[in-house]
Order: C-alpha cells, then sequence, then structure tokens
C-alpha cells in the first residue's frame, strides 16, 4: 500500500473514531459504529489487497473496542475485521455493475460487522447481558432491541458512504493527474 493510501486508511478511520467516541458518551448498551462507514469508504477509494483490506479491518477493530461502551468491547477484534472482508470482496463484485456499488456494499459490510458482533458478544457474555433487568432473560427481547440498531446504523452508514464517495473518489483522482 502506498503512504499516500495509507494517509487516507488513517484519516477516515480517525473520523470515524471521533464519531463513535462521542456516539459512545450516549453510554447505550448498544452503540452504533460509525467506523464501519470509514473504513468501508476507505477500502472503496483506495481497493487494497485483500491482506491489507484485513489490516484495515484489524486496526478499526481495534480502534471500536478502545472506544466502546458496548457490551463486549473485544467482540470488535472479530467483527470489524471480518466487515472489512465482506466490503472488500462485495465491492469487488459490484463496483462496474452500479452506481451504487457503495450504498449496497456497505450497508451489507455493516449488518455482517454488527451481527457477527452480536453473536460474538451473545457467546461470551449472554448470561450476563441477558440477566439484566433490560432483558429479564429473553434471547427475543435482546434481539428486538439490537437489530433494528444494526439496520438503522447499516442505512445511516450507507447513505453516508454514498453521499462522501463521488466527492472524494473525485479529489483522488485530481491527486493522481
Amino acid at each position: 500500500m502506498k503512504s499516500k493510501d495509507i494517509a487516507i486508511v488513517g484519516i477516515l478511520l480517525a473520523i470515524g473514531a471521533i464519531l463513535r467516541y462521542f456516539l459512545a458518551m450516549l453510554h447505550t448498551p448498544l452503540t452504533p459504529n460509525m467506523i464501519i462507514a470509514f473504513y468501508c469508504l476507505a477500502i472503496i477509494l483506495i481497493r487494497p489487497k485483500v491482506l491489507e483490506a484485513l489490516g484495515i479491518g484489524l486496526v478499526a477493530g481495534a480502534l471500536s473496542m478502545l472506544i466502546s461502551s458496548s457490551m463486549f468491547p473485544p467482540a470488535n477484534l472479530i467483527s470489524e475485521p471480518l466487515g472489512a472482508l465482506v466490503c472488500f470482496a462485495l465491492y469487488a463484485v459490484l463496483c462496474e455493475r452500479t452506481r451504487f456499488a457503495p450504498t449496497v456494499t456497505t450497508f451489507v459490510a455493516t449488518l455482517a460487522s454488527g451481527f457477527t458482533f452480536a453473536a460474538v458478544a451473545i457467546l461470551f457474555v449472554g448470561a450476563t447481558v441477558l440477566a439484566s433487568p433490560k432483558y429479564h432473560g429473553d434471547l427475543m427481547a435482546f434481539v428486538v432491541v439490537f437489530v433494528p440498531i444494526v439496520i438503522i446504523t447499516a442505512v445511516f452508514n450507507a447513505i453516508i458512504v454514498q453521499l462522501l464517495y463521488i466527492p472524494s473518489s473525485r479529489v483522488l483522482l485530481r491527486g493522481q493527474e
């Protein structure tokens, strides 16, 4: 990866981390992860190799874990690399087929990341989470709260990436002249 690409990834992940930090300050049990939108944008813009995309996901997972108010922050070390790989693979398939490839890719990558996070978190701390007064041991109560958060975050991330893709790709193309 070129140093320019590393700088782009760093800036985008920093923006996502700042947004995540402010959302984490709300102290909700499940915090929407804006870092996903910005690593998806980075992957879409710079078109890394698969291992580089995995590396972007690992860095995003570490950032997400460090500034998380979620139920099991280490789950980000699994969910974000997986989301980055989904973004990488899906964009590779869609990029030439539709102008909405950034939207679709980011939406699906966010779903993959969010639901992976939930599965890992439930696996490791599910008993504790479900025993809380909010859920009363009811997994469906957790799902009813969690699924809309993931879907709303996926829609929001997809819109952000689509809106930012056009001007940011033009800026990058201008820099290559």
